[in-house]
């Protein structure tokens, strides 16, 4: 299922000579896991696009059609204070320019452990608005199940909300445990950093360094105790401590070797806890509410937790993830009987949208009609939305709405065209300098109404193939989804993140997108950073809520080519190790051969070629996209790279046919005069020129990309063969 749909998405921007399209009816996808890149020369609606995802488009911008849809929510209609929620918890974007995303006057420490504290604020409250909604919606569909068998007494009823106040009270003993557990354990991580930063101090021999790291340590060493980590009265403790309060005083050199021994003590003690096996507090916590804790001090982890496991599957869950289960069975079956008065109120509402014109009572009254049935009609309790579902009722209203606005707008722009260009053919008769006339900016009705239609007709596609579909659903499955679903969200409303465990991640992530000698540089500022740097730290920053979605704006356009492979190369693992979804904006496609799972090729506000990366290196068919490949540099092309000739057209009035025709020289008469629709390559890939229509002369790319083409084709077969000869020699 996609993470984030872009559909029909138009953008333009007022301006003293009329509105620019920025972005002209654009759709994509973006999946779990995945990286989409958005390629194009400057000016062909990129980073518009991104910047409408994250909700922070200038303000001239207007939104003329579209919809942005995450989460089962239209982006571009819910207020800021909602998408402030979303904005860096579940979408953060790395802009082009590091050094303008940083405070220059703040620490970069600063700036890492201010955004990890917002977000984590934002994430308790969502997390405490979504854990109630869901379980109380739980509670109520468990208790219509039952009633649709006959069996929904008040007993049996008192009885579910019982269940339902056990599991929301044990999960909540559970995450204060996991927490206090959690924040012992950043404290032992953090000594072993202090650790680390002993040892490095020694190698260089700085003695002064050697004392102040110590005196951290030796305080650190003071917040690890937990019942599951250290106990107070833990000895070894208390003598790492002395110890490390007289180095603190007066290290010298020469009690090297048994400053090391200490710390060799230190790091196994404190990493047999860190990497040992971690109490299961899901279990745990129904123990703990029954008065019956666990005595981690003469008991193994190991036996704690499967002792706790079998608790509360005896005492509790295995019962209530039958309750869950019939909840989530009576869920699904009563919204695809829903669903078949949803596809017949969407068939009448087309009717209605499809009459010309349109009447504005009949459309209010349809879209009532149609979106209450669709939202009848969801499953609320499917924990991957039904983006369509969820946002049809807005969709199709601001169509609606921008149709019958165009009744009072369009006249009264060509009221002001007509007053303005007699105004200006007066003063050109008198000889004056005139400026051109800016040009109408009219509401397209008839665009507006198909929109409207192709709307609701996806939508009734969508439903109707839910109808057809036999899927048999693990129910089983699904009931301990919810469970893990609940507990996860309980989780981010419980765990408090305080100032210290919040510099402890900000170091942490800072080795992760390899910045050296972190607790130094954490007390800088950003000029005292290479650019490489900084955009490291930007990239940190974006990564600090651990988003769904990472969106990078051409990151590495400033940078040198060694240090944007290096930024490359970090995208790239921390997207594996993290499981983001990618969108890369960029000019080069260069940049993007070895990381993009897929490509969108943008030009002028409009995508016209689009596929996987195969299908754009290995069998590009649009003319932009052959020039954008033919003025990629490559170390093994012998051929004279092409520039792309001309330059981009004038957005305020848009070219009639192909944008890119008059830069075209295998343009046809017909790309002058009509925009080309999507010609199908495969079911991955698509173009918008007429030179795939069947009639059209059969044009070949240019020899640089063919040449191109074949090398690395032969390459890859190379490589093939040359696994498939070693997995061969290995097989005997």
């Amino acid at each position: 299922m996609a993470k984030l749909e872009v559909k029909n998405l138009t953008i333009s921007f007022r301006t003293n000579n009329g509105a620019v399209r920025a972005v002209r009816d654009i759709s994509f996808d973006l999946n779990e896991g995945e990286t989409l890149a958005i390629a194009g020369e400057s000016g062909s609606g990129k980073s518009v696009t991104s910047r409408a995802i994250m909700g922070i488009l200038a303000g001239n911008a207007m939104v003329d059609g579209g919809e942005i849809i995450y989460d089962g929510k239209d982006l571009l209609k819910i207020p800021e204070e909602e998408f402030h929620t979303l904005r860096g918890h579940k979408l953060a974007m790395v802009f082009q320019d590091p050094l303008s995303a940083l405070n220059p006057i703040m620490r970069i420490g600063k700036q890492l452990t201010e955004a990890m504290l917002l977000n984590n604020k934002e994430r308790r409250r969502d997390g405490r608005e979504r854990f109630n909604k869901t379980l109380h919606l739980l509670e109520e569909t468990i208790i219509k199940a039952y009633a649709a068998e006959g069996g929904a007494d008040s007993a049996l009823k008192a009885r579910i909300h019982e269940k339902v106040q056990e599991f929301d009270g044990f999960v909540s003993v559970a995450v204060k445990e996991e927490y206090a557990y959690k924040e012992a354990v950043e404290s032992l991580v953090e000594s072993l950093d202090c650790v680390d930063e002993i040892e490095a101090a020694l190698l260089k021999r700085n003695d002064k360094e050697v004392r102040e790291v110590c005196g951290r340590l030796r305080a650190s060493l003071r917040h690890g105790f937990n019942p599951y980590t250290l106990q107070k009265e833990d000895g070894d403790i208390a003598a790492y401590r002395e110890k490390l309060a007289a180095y603190q005083k007066n290290y010298a050199d020469r009690q090297r070797d048994e400053l090391q021994q200490l710390l060799d003590q230190i790091k196994k003690k404190l990493g047999d806890i860190v990497n040992g096996e971690t109490p299961n507090f899901f279990c745990i916590g129904y123990s703990v509410k029954h008065g019956h804790a666990p005595d981690p001090v003469h008991t193994s982890i190991a036996e704690i937790n499967k002792k706790a496991r079998k608790d509360l599957d005896d005492g509790f869950m295995l019962d209530f993830l039958k309750d869950v289960e019939k909840a989530l069975r009576y869920s699904e079956e009563s919204s695809l009987k829903e669903k078949e008065s949803a596809a017949a109120a969407l068939e009448k509402a087309l009717t209605v949208f499809s009459v010309k014109p349109l009447s504005e009572k009949a459309c209010k009254d349809a879209i009532d009609a149609s979106a209450d049935a669709v939202e009848k009609a969801i499953d609320l309790l499917q924990l991957d939305k039904d983006n369509q579902a969820y946002v049809y009722r807005s969709g199709v209203t601001s169509y609606v709405n921008r149709y019958f606005r165009a009744y009072k707008h369009n006249p009264k722009e060509e009221a002001r065209f007509r007053k303005e260009t007699l105004q200006h053919d007066k003063n050109l008769a008198k000889g004056k300098t005139v400026t051109s006339v800016v040009p109408m900016n009219l509401i397209d009705q008839d665009a507006t109404q198909k929109g409207l239609c192709g709307t609701t007709e996806e939508l009734l596609r969508h439903i109707r193939a839910q109808i057809d579909a036999d899927a048999k659903e693990d129910y089983a499955d699904r009931a301990v989804a919810m469970a893990d679903y609940l507990k996860a969200r309980a989780e981010d409303y419980a765990f408090k993140l305080t100032q210290g465990m919040a510099r402890h991640r900000a170091i942490e992530l800072m080795k992760e997108v390899g910045i050296p000698d972190p607790h130094k540089r954490y007390h800088q500022y950003p000029f005292e950073f290479s650019g490489g740097m900084r955009q490291r730290i930007v990239i940190a920053i974006a990564l600090s809520a651990n988003p769904d979605i990472l969106i990078c704006d051409e990151p590495t356009t400033a940078l040198d080519v060694t240090i944007q492979a290096q930024i490359l190369e970090l995208i790239n693992r921390l997207k594996a190790q993290r499981r983001l979804s990618v969108i890369f904006i960029t000019h080069d496609l260069g940049v993007v051969a070895n990381m993009a799972d897929r490509i969108a090729i943008m030009y002028a506000g409009k995508i016209v070629e689009y596929g996987t990366a195969d299908d754009v290196f290995y069998d590009p068919r649009h003319p932009y996209t052959w020039a954008l490949l033919s003025s990629m540099p490559d170390l093994e092309t012998k051929d004279a790279l092409e520039a792309i000739p001309g330059t981009p057209p004038d957005m305020i009035l848009p070219p009639k046919g192909d944008a890119f025709a008059a830069r075209n020289k295998y343009a046809m008469q017909i790309d002058f005069e009509e925009p080309a629709p999507e010609f199908r390559v495969s079911d991955t890939h698509w173009a918008a020129t007429w030179l795939l229509h069947p009639d059209a002369p059969k044009v070949e790319p240019p020899a640089i990309v063919r040449n191109r083409i074949a090398r690395m084709l032969k390459e890859q077969a190379e490589r093939e063969a040359q696994m498939n000869a070693v997995e061969g020699g290995n097989a005997q």
